[in-house]
Parts: structure tokens; sequence; C-alpha cells
């Protein structure tokens, strides 16, 4: 039956709805949802149209091939009707698989999502938001240029900020410059990684974005400004940079990770969802790709994806031993003697202290223990993120022991598929998001960009199963051997069992990120 179903609208099982002048949420479940948002009418009033997919179309079309199917086709945001509407730009993941049949009870809660608590997005701007969007989008005097650096997530992070530091100054963004990535030698521009065009038009109502920076505007050594104090608020950068801007036009910022603070105005934290969410998108290649690889998982059944932190300089910085061995501990050692610049968090802590103290990644032999404590089956498939772990294959022997499925973006792609990206860290990074995100289990070992960026986006899309290991208070039972393994899973369940990735709003703790906790102020309960 394939080609029955090529065009979003031609079939029954695909159904639109769009609301002129609010958000208008409609009932979904988790396994269908394409995404919500916002749409543009007439500049100011702003619109939704959601998306509801069932879950046989779903299956159906991807049994037909990834590239034509509709559903794909709005997942990877290829739709091109005018405006672009946030619904059709958000991108999702390939849909839970639900209930898998015979299987244990204890198998069946590894994968059973949680529950959402009737949590949608909902990005509905205050009318003073809007009023003032007539002005900022249309500016052609002031600019505001970024240079973000560092690895794929941590460039996104600046980017979403340089969206909202150019609302709150009112002044037009060029497009970011991502800075070369020295670490990994990855000399991507926004193009080569993002939609550009998508980018712009998502946001045609928030912020005037331009490709490049007027030919009237000249770039002198006082415009750039290299250093700002961390958690700045609106306030601050008004003060700081308003009376610049309207006497040079321009402004250059470089170094803004985490430099933003958390703690913004509603109607800027729904910007910085609008930003993450919507606006981001990879470039078509890189999304056609990543979702080729995913649908490779998928269409076996479910899978958890883990993001380990097992390459060198994450070791290095953590001041952890890999658990290796003398060799490779050595070099470790020697690394963090000649670089202690590298070194974060505290100086004065042993290895040993940090371990226990969960500042330190699982390995792999730890990965392998909490995922079988978790009640993972000895067959699930795994999808390994990241680089290539320091000490290579035999960094990975004790996880691939005890469960054989395991895989990567490497093993899972045909010939030639990554070839012109083996020297693309950040493109690299992009592909194993799309997997990550379209997994039914999601596990990261130790924090980052990467999973803090999932954690609200797999929340963002239905609160996907993302289950963050209490390294602190699990990693004591892993040195006691006497405790039988019943005992166990009992004792690793129970610490976990609030963390699977149900909702829990950003503002229960201080200084969170509404990108990877988009409750309350990007997500309502309805």
């Amino acid at each position: 039956m394939c080609g029955q179903n090529d065009h979003a609208g031609d079939g029954q099982d695909i159904v639109i709805w769009a609301v002129v002048g609010k958000y208008w949420p409609r009932p979904w479940d988790t396994q269908g949802v394409l995404g919500k948002g916002l749409t543009r009418q007439h500049g100011l009033s702003l619109g939704g149209m959601a998306w509801h997919a069932r879950q046989n179309q779903w299956r159906s079309t991807l049994g037909c091939g990834i590239n034509k199917s509709s559903v794909l086709a709005a997942a990877s945001g290829s739709v091109q009707d005018e405006p672009i509407t946030l619904s059709t730009g958000v991108m999702v993941p390939l849909p839970a698989h639900g209930a898998v049949r015979n299987i244990s009870e204890e198998e069946k809660e590894f994968w059973k999502q949680p529950d959402n608590q009737g949590y949608l997005p909902c990005l509905d701007f205050s009318f003073k938001y809007r009023k003032a969007s007539a002005k900022i989008s249309k500016e052609r005097r002031k600019f505001l240029v970024v240079v973000a650096s560092g690895g794929l997530n941590q460039q996104r992070n600046q980017i979403v900020d340089a969206v909202v530091i150019a609302r709150i100054l009112g002044a037009a963004l060029v497009v970011p410059v991502l800075q070369v990535n020295h670490i990994w030698g990855d000399d991507s521009e926004f193009s080569d990684i993002f939609d550009v065009e998508h980018f712009k038009k998502t946001l045609i109502a928030d912020v005037r974005i331009v490709t490049s920076l007027p030919s009237t505007h000249f770039v002198s050594k006082q415009t750039i400004n290299r250093e700002l104090p961390f958690h700045v608020s609106p306030l601050w950068l008004r003060a700081r940079f308003l009376k610049q801007l309207n006497e040079e036009g321009l402004l250059i910022l470089k170094g803004l990770d985490s430099k933003l603070s958390k703690n913004l105005p509603p109607d800027l934290q729904k910007l910085k969802c609008k930003v993450a969410f919507h606006a981001l998108r990879f470039a078509t290649p890189i999304r056609e790709l990543g979702y080729q690889i995913a649908r490779r998982m998928w269409i076996e059944g479910p899978y958890v994806a883990i993001h380990l932190r097992l390459e060198k300089d994450v070791w290095i910085r953590t001041g952890c031993l890999t658990g290796l061995g003398k060799q490779f501990d050595s070099i470790i050692s020697r690394e963090k003697e000649s670089h202690p610049e590298y070194l974060t968090g505290k100086l004065n802590m042993t290895h040993a202290q940090r371990r226990l103290a969960g500042l330190c990644p699982l390995n792999a032999s730890e990965m392998a223990r909490f995922l079988k404590g978790l009640g993972a089956p000895n067959n699930a498939r795994i999808y390994v993120a990241g680089g290539e772990p320091f000490g290579g294959a035999q960094a990975m022997q004790p996880l691939q022991k005890e469960f054989p499925n395991l895989v990567t973006k490497h093993t899972l792609a045909r010939n030639g598929e990554l070839s012109p990206y083996l020297e693309k860290s950040s493109i690299l990074a992009a592909i194993d998001y799309i997997v990550s995100l379209s997994s039914d289990v999601f596990i990261n070992s130790h924090g980052g960009n990467m999973g803090r960026a999932l954690e609200g986006h797999r929340a963002y899309v239905g609160h996907r199963k993302y289950i963050k290991p209490n390294k602190r208070m699990m990693l004591p039972f892993f040195e006691d051997s006497s405790i039988p393994e019943e005992e166990f899973k009992r004792i690793i369940m129970k610490l976990h069992r609030k963390s699977q990735g149900q909702p829990e709003p950003r503002t229960k703790k201080i200084d969170r990120d509404v990108i990877a906790y988009p409750v309350p102020e990007c997500m309502c309960k309805q």
C-alpha cells in the first residue's frame, strides 16, 4: 500500500487542526504526537497548528520507506508550505513502541513510558510581548553578532541565548558564527548544521534575523565584548549594551556559554523553547540521515540509547580514573598534571572521593550493572552515542559482554553514508541526537549539554523515558558484593522511581534551564 499516504492530508489518518489567534491544544497520545506550536498571522497575531498521527499511520508509512513518508516528512520538517509553522518545524522522535508482548513484568516496567500528566506544549506569548514584536521584528539599524564556541550542544545553547539577547536589546541578529572547535578540528558553519531559512522564518515574529552584516556597519575592536559575567539579567544587558548599540549600531558578543540568567520572565522562557525545539532544526541532509539510522533501530522494536561520556577529555576534565588498569590510568594522570586548568570542580578531591560523590562518568562495567539493576533484558538493543571511548574496544567489553546487541552510528550506517562527516564532530553529534531522541529509553551517564538538551526535548514531545543515574546514592551499593542480585535490583529501581522522565517543574530548584525543564513555562496541563 505504499504511496497512498505520501502527502499529508490525502488520507484520514492524519488530521490537521488550525486555530488562529491562540494556541489551542487537542487530545493526543505520546505515541502519535508530531508536535504543537505557534504560527504567524499578520505579523503580530499568533496561531497554532497541531498534527496528530495515529499509530497505525506511523507503522504503515514507515514500512514503505523513510524518505517519502508523509509522517516522516513532518518529523524531519520537510513540509514546505508557507508560512513555516512551528508544528511542521519541530523535530520529533519516531513513536514509542508501547506495550511489548511476551516479556516479563520486570521488562515491561523497564520499557514503560512515564505518565506525562497531561502536559502539552503551550507557547502562548503575552499581549505585551506580541505588541513589542511589531517594532523589534523589523529592526534595521541595530545588529547583534554572536560567536558561538564549543561542541554542538554547547553552541546550540549559545544560539538560543543569542536570540533571547537580541530580543532583550531590540536588535536584529546576524546568523551566529560558529567558532572552529580546536579540540575536534570541526570548522562547520551554521548552515552546515542547521536549516538557516527555517531558523529565520520560524522566528520572524520575534527577532529579525539576517544572513550577514550590512556593509554600512563596520567591525572594530571596541564593538567586540568577550567577557560577560555569569547569569546576567535582561536589566544588566540593557544597562551595559543599549547605549553602545544605539550609538554604533553594532554589538559583537563572544563567550556566551552560561552567561544569560536561567531565571527570565515567562515570555523570554517561551522564546527559549521556541528557538530550541522549533527554530533550531538540523539541516536537511543531517535530518534525513539521522532519521534513516534511527529507523534502522526503531524498525526492530524498542531500544535504549545511552550517552556514556568515556572520551579521553572527559576523564581528564572530571579528574576521574577509567577503571581500565594502570596503563590507561597513568596516561590520564599525566595529562591532568600537565594541564591542571582542564580540571573542573573541586581540586582537592581524590578520584575515589569524586566517584562516590557522583562526579565521575559511569564506565562500561558500571553501566552494565546499572542497566541490569533497572531490569533491562540481556537482549535489549542499545545505541551508544558519543565519541570514541578512551581505551577503544577494551573500554566497552564489560557492557558488550552483558548486552551483546550494542550498536553505534558507525555500525548502523551503510557504506559511505558517514564518509562526508567523519571529520565533522558536530554533525556526528547531531546524528547521535536524532537517534537518541527517538529511543524508547534514554540514559545519560554524566550530565553534559547533550544530556540536558535531550532531557528537555524528550519532555517537550511527550515526556519520553529519560533516566538519570543517581550515582551518589547508588555507587556505595555497587561496592558491596554481599548484596544479592534481586535485592540490588530492588534498591536501584527504588532509587530511580522518580527519575523516569516524568514532568518535573523547572521551578522546583533554582537556576534550572527551561531547555532541560520546559514545565511550567513552555508546557501546560490540559
